[in-house]
């Protein structure tokens, strides 16, 4: 366990070790589940311009690293 300078547990690594754990708990289903809740909140939240610009991002890295290869 990496304990910073107090002895205390890093916020990293207390998060790796919850996703461990969730990852002990539960299954595929469960992830697709709150994959689904996610994307059906963020769909209410947000409208097409952002989507627009989410995947003008993504083709632009996407561009990047085809360059890079």
């Amino acid at each position: 366990m990496a304990n910073n300078q107090n002895g205390k547990m890093s916020p990293e690594e207390r998060g790796r070790m919850g996703g461990e754990a969730t990852a002990k708990n539960h299954d595929k289903e469960f992830y697709q589940e709150i994959g689904r809740k996610g994307g059906e909140a963020t769909a209410e939240s947000h409208d097409k311009d952002f989507y627009r610009k989410i995947g003008e991002k993504g083709g632009e890295a996407r561009t990047r690293q085809r360059d890079n290869d």
